[in-house]
């Protein structure tokens, strides 16, 4: 007999989650004595002590978050044994778990989502967009089947994960219509510190990106004069169409933009900024006819964006 059930490996869940036992409950449909009673088995059962219960606060000991991670990684097995029967059971119906980085998540995921929402009705999908380590992480843990990732991929993760390239993102220096700078559409480098930059802020993934590209290209980024730093592509873009100043944004982020033609696009004299895009999906887990289906609409929308 195992000395846990996979009811107190949800609670165990839950209550590492919520860090409450009443919200906890309350999110399993439990009575709190019935959960706290259920913890104390799980703890005998054990013969460790898995959370820590001070001044009303909960948290896990370190041997509560060692158990946690093979408790998530059991309970997405038990879940993905499920999807897989039910795709048996009704072929072309399933569930998919899909997951994105954020700008991919905001701009480029929603058409893909879009297409195929359309094409395979019968099929639920579930969106997780976050930072590529959380998505890569929750791709190991078998709780996203298939992503698209922008940002760089942990080591430690990448050993876990099925890797291909998607397409390339390129950044494209966007500068407003009334700019000084509008009608010259190529300027050298030597033009970029004189421009006012507005930028995310300097701990993201994107701006750091960006700064080692610039870098690589002797541009001194510590030269350059950044007036405004934002925690939104949208909002950068507000402010550059505003006339405030010129910023780095996805080409995907900015075709509306493009369209009602409200920025200008400014090339740089020799530097390209691009970084390529990823599909990440888990070798070890099962593919579902879900996952292939969206699989090809990766496959298509690729072959379309290089044509």
């Amino acid at each position: 007999m195992l000395p846990f059930t996979l009811q107190q490996l949800r609670i165990l869940k839950a209550v590492a989650t919520e860090k409450n036992f009443t919200k906890a409950a309350e999110l399993l449909y439990l009575s709190q004595p019935s959960l706290s009673k259920q913890i104390k088995a799980l703890e005998k059962n054990l013969g460790i002590t898995i959370l820590n219960r001070e001044n009303n606060k909960i948290s896990l000991t370190e041997n509560g978050t060692v158990f946690l991670q093979y408790a998530e990684r059991i309970l997405a097995l038990c879940e993905e044994s499920c999807r897989a029967i039910i795709d048996l059971k009704n072929g072309e119906r399933g569930n998919l778990t899909v997951g994105a980085s954020q700008t991919i998540g905001t701009y480029l995921m929603p058409r893909v989502l879009a297409l195929f929402a359309q094409n395979y009705p019968q099929i639920n999908l579930n969106v997780q967009v976050s930072s590529t380590r959380i998505i890569a992480k929750n791709l190991r843990n078998r709780e996203i089947d298939i992503a698209v990732v922008g940002g760089k991929i942990p080591e430690e993760l990448k050993k876990n994960l099925q890797i291909e390239n998607f397409v390339e993102d390129e950044f494209s220096l966007i500068i407003s219509k009334s700019h000084p700078f509008a009608k010259k559409k190529k300027i050298t480098k030597k033009d970029l510190y004189h421009l006012n930059f507005i930028t995310l802020n300097s701990n993201s993934t994107i701006r750091k990106f960006i700064d080692t590209i610039l870098t690589q290209n002797q541009i001194e980024i510590n030269q350059l004069k950044i007036i405004m730093q934002l925690n939104s592509i949208e909002g950068i873009k507000t402010a550059v169409s505003l006339g405030l100043g010129a910023a780095f944004v996805s080409s995907s982020a900015i075709e509306k933009e493009i369209e009602l033609k409200t920025i200008e696009i400014l090339k740089i004299e020799n530097i390209r900024i691009t970084r390529t895009l990823s599909i990440i999906s888990n070798p070890e887990c099962y593919k579902s006819k879900a996952f292939e289906f969206f699989y090809n609409e990766l496959a298509r929308l690729k072959h379309d964006l290089q044509n």
